[in-house]
């Protein structure tokens, strides 16, 4: 294969600030800043890493793209995540689903799914 996934990239207001967030809820580090990026990711070698880039606009409609994160413990995780400073979001779900909606403190959208061993399952 000729290609692999090396990050993804989240455009930002607030750098810094969006970096540190998704640092803690990831356990990530910042890997790389300066006024126009930050990346971060577990290690410089670990992909896929995360890459902050500045835009003038605000969000404005549901994201068409959105990271999944698989805990251990949805409900503890969604807690914590919740105390960094992310936010339930309502994006047409519905009921009975068995993950939870969020978005980042600048609105991004994310999942925190049931625990999960594979990517069918």
């Amino acid at each position: 294969m000729t290609l692999s996934f090396h990050q993804i990239a989240v455009d930002a207001h607030d750098l810094p600030s969006l970096a540190r967030f998704w640092c803690e809820v990831l356990d990530w580090k910042v890997l790389f800043e300066d006024e126009d990026e930050i990346v971060i990711g577990a290690d410089e070698t670990a992909r896929p890493g995360i890459c902050f880039l500045p835009v003038p606009e605000g969000k404005s409609v549901k994201n068409r793209l959105h990271i999944d994160l698989a805990p251990d413990d949805q409900a503890a995780e969604v807690a914590r995540v919740l105390a960094l400073g992310a936010r339930r979001v309502d994006v047409g779900q519905g009921t009975g689903i068995t993950w939870v909606v969020l978005a980042d403190p600048e609105g991004n959208e994310f999942c925190v799914l049931r625990p999960k061993s594979t990517l069918v399952d």
